[in-house]
């Protein structure tokens, strides 16, 4: 463990997120520096088990979305785990749950009975779905706000829509989730005003999708179909020995690539200088490209395309990104030494900041690893915890 040195430093989070979407929003909040108090049930996020692990309960994933937090394990429906989560409540800047608001409600931490506590609190709802709107009480993963949000239709088509091989509606909500509560503790240092703030999934990945996929249909009345042909008109070109990219962009580069690789008549047949008249011909354009692509290796093209600064990129694998030049050249994956669990691979922080660095200052905790240090901050003498881990109010490792 190390000393926390990010922007966030000094502000005390209790974590109430399970799975991905709240996970990732507060583990960046911990990477910039906030402290973490992630509070499980007895039993622990349920994405302890999810995936691959050396021990149970420390699953790769888990890992991946829970440093720099500790833990408590209370449990929410006993009396007593409730009067520990009441008396933590004032002592931190802010609590974010995506447990769904009615129940997180019946169990007494409504943002009206945590405000009553902690007037200051920012209170951070992660939810499926928008409070105000009808589908408000169901619950949401990502395949639903997926499929929801167009998202699953722009990545197929309207008549077979298709998921993402990816969480990437839990990654991007859980993004957007470390903004709004940032923003929120920013306007509270700013004027001492506590709120509530709802990140809900749906509405996020919806307006996120619609930036370039409403298409005419971002106008009143529409004025032409959705979607981005540019977007499906984009597929991996196979090369000589492999696959590449290639993103021509400007006409300028359209002009200079057709020419370097000894097709110039397709400046005038495509109209590439014209970038309305190149995006309506755009599909044809990047079929021409996928026909020349097989005459070269992809160390040729990167050689020629790199000359005529075109854009572009050969395709790592999975199981290669690690070694990928530039994220190599940056140090971004790292190898650390768990405590328990050996040597892992993980992504630093990425986002940088030259006066107060993000780092990674703990490794994911095990289950109620922390509970005993948790309460005896919190005021509680040792007989008092032996008694709440006697009545199974928490669970302390």
């Amino acid at each position: 463990m190390t000393t926390p040195t990010g922007p966030l430093k000094g502000f005390r989070i209790l974590d109430l997120t399970t799975v991905l979407f709240g996970p990732f929003g507060t583990q960046t909040l911990g990477d910039w520096g906030a402290e973490i108090i992630k509070v499980e049930s007895l039993t622990g996020d349920t994405w302890r088990n999810s995936g691959q692990f050396r021990n149970r309960g420390m699953s790769g994933q888990f890992m991946t979305v829970n440093r720099n937090k500790r833990s408590i394990a209370l449990d929410l429906k006993h009396p007593e785990g409730k009067a520990v989560l009441r008396r933590l409540i004032p002592t931190v800047d802010a609590l974010v749950s995506n447990i769904r608001p009615a129940g997180l409600g019946r169990l007494g931490f409504s943002y009206e009975a945590c405000k009553e506590l902690n007037p200051k609190l920012v209170y951070a709802s992660a939810t499926g779905f928008g409070q105000d709107g009808p589908w408000a009480a169901r619950p949401a993963f990502d395949e639903i706000i997926q499929a929801a949000s167009g998202f699953a239709s722009a990545m197929g088509t309207d008549e077979e829509p298709a998921f993402v091989p990816s969480l990437i509606g839990d990654k991007l909500c859980g993004m957007a989730l470390t903004s709004a509560v940032t923003a929120a503790l920013l306007h509270r240092e700013r004027t001492g005003e506590g709120q509530m703030v709802e990140v809900p999934m749906l509405e996020t990945l919806a307006a996120f999708n619609s930036i370039e996929m409403f298409g005419g249909q971002a106008f009143v009345p529409p004025i032409g179909p959705s979607g981005y042909n540019r977007m499906k008109a984009r597929k991996p070109a196979k090369t000589k020995d492999g696959w590449l990219t290639m993103l021509p962009y400007s006409g300028a580069n359209w002009c200079a690539f057709f020419e370097a690789v000894g097709h110039p008549e397709c400046i005038e047949e495509f109209s590439v200088r014209d970038p309305v008249a190149r995006a309506r011909n755009i599909d044809a354009i990047y079929d021409r490209m996928r026909e020349i692509a097989p005459n070269r290796t992809t160390a040729e093209w990167e050689t020629l395309l790199l000359s005529i600064d075109v854009p572009h990129t050969s395709f790592a694998k999975l199981t290669e990104v690690a070694e990928q030049p530039h994220l190599k050249g940056v140090d971004l994956f790292q190898t650390m030494e768990h405590p328990t669990e050996g040597k892992l691979l993980q992504a630093r922080p990425p986002a940088r900041f030259s006066a107060s660095p993000a780092n990674i200052h703990r490794m994911a905790p095990t289950l109620g690893q922390h509970t005993r240090e948790i309460l005896a901050e919190a005021g509680f003498a040792d007989d008092e915890i032996g008694a709440l881990i006697e009545t199974k109010a928490v669970v302390a490792a």
